[in-house]
């Protein structure tokens, strides 16, 4: 148990600006209903996303106008770096450290592009020594706020004592097409937010829950589920329409084969801690996972609150999970492009 990884802390923020579901639904009716003769049947998912507002890297009249390529980076570089350092340095702060004290940061993003990383342009001013391990990881998507923790905390299990940084940020909202005059590009419109998360983990006595097991399950043939499609004008969403059924189908047994490879079962998990996708898809785990219709309350609230954030919102919703006091184990489980699920397993710490 002593030498075990910890979480010691966990940090979460958001862009400045507030976007509500109202406001997103009349300015996607402006925008779109007179181009995209769809666009009426499709209205309603602004009404069942369960969704009040959500966070933004730019005010609202930005997304009003045609952006390119560099608009999209120049706002992503501006607002990741800020969210980066205010969720590494309050991380740290929580956890009593430095970032002189940091062994090696993972930072995890899919929404936009920064070479170099965002911790090296942030590395001087967090306060980073010169011996830093960096991974910065791209791709994971909506999986990432489970998979990036797990990498993360495969670094601090495999240096005992050192301190590893955890850094998830997405800017979703930047992905906003005016051009996109498909159903994936309004349902992406009514779900996604802005956010970021920084956790602080290291094997040792300290910290707030034991990482417990980590794993993954790589679906085969289901690349069009979900990702992006990249083209002049930026990230456009590849969403399918199958994914909460697919997540209702396939999702308990790929989760039941991640618990058996590491001596568990879906009974020895007392609390699961899921990436709230969307209502349906929250549904659908709650069906997948043989829950109770509204189990996942957590999830529900942070969804209402904030939106898909992706990556982040799983950490979120630990968070929630955290302050009101875990049980003895836990389970984050997020799916994402690939398509993936991951799931890690988390002890309470006595």
């Amino acid at each position: 148990m002593s030498d075990t990884v910890k979480l010691l802390s966990l940090a979460v923020a958001t862009p400045e600006h507030v976007i509500t579901q109202k406001e997103a639904a009349a300015t996607s009716a402006r925008l779109f209903s007179s181009r995209f003769k769809d666009f009426s049947h499709l209205a309603s998912v602004f009404d069942n996303a369960g969704i009040r507002k959500r966070y933004a890297a730019r005010p609202l009249e930005w997304f009003i106008e045609p952006h390119g390529w560099q608009d999209r980076m120049e706002a992503y570089g501006d607002v990741a770096r800020s969210l980066f350092f205010e969720t590494a340095t309050n991380a740290l702060k929580k956890a009593g450290l430095r970032g002189s004290d940091v062994d090696c940061i993972v930072t995890i993003s899919s929404t936009g592009i920064a070479t170099p990383s965002l911790d090296a342009q942030l590395a001087q001013k967090m306060g980073f020594r010169s011996d830093i391990e960096r991974v910065p990881v791209f791709g994971l998507g909506c999986a990432a706020g489970v998979s990036g923790f797990a990498i993360a905390s495969r670094f601090a299990r495999d240096r005992p004592g050192a301190t590893v940084l955890f850094v998830a940020i997405e800017l979703c909202t930047l992905a906003f097409r005016l051009d996109e005059l498909t159903r994936a590009n309004i349902i992406a419109t009514a779900l996604f937010g802005d956010g970021a998360a920084a956790c602080i983990l290291r094997a040792g006595r300290e910290g707030k829950v034991e990482v417990e097991s980590t794993g993954e399950h790589l679906f085969p043939d289901t690349l069009g589920i979900m990702g992006w499609k990249i083209d002049d004008t930026g990230f456009g969403v590849v969403l399918a329409q199958s994914l909460p059924p697919f997540a209702e189908t396939e999702l308990g047994p790929a989760v039941d084969g991640i618990l058996a490879r590491n001596g568990l079962s879906r009974a020895d998990i007392d609390r699961f801690i899921c990436h709230p996708g969307g209502t349906r898809v929250l549904t659908a785990l709650e069906s997948a996972l043989s829950l109770e219709a509204g189990t996942l309350d957590h999830e529900r609230a942070v969804l209402a609150e904030y939106g898909n954030m992706s990556s982040p919102t799983v950490l979120f919703v630990l968070e929630r999970a955290l302050k009101a006091g875990l049980p003895e184990r836990s389970a984050m489980v997020a799916m994402g492009p690939g398509f993936t699920a991951s799931c890690v397993t988390l002890k309470r710490v006595a």
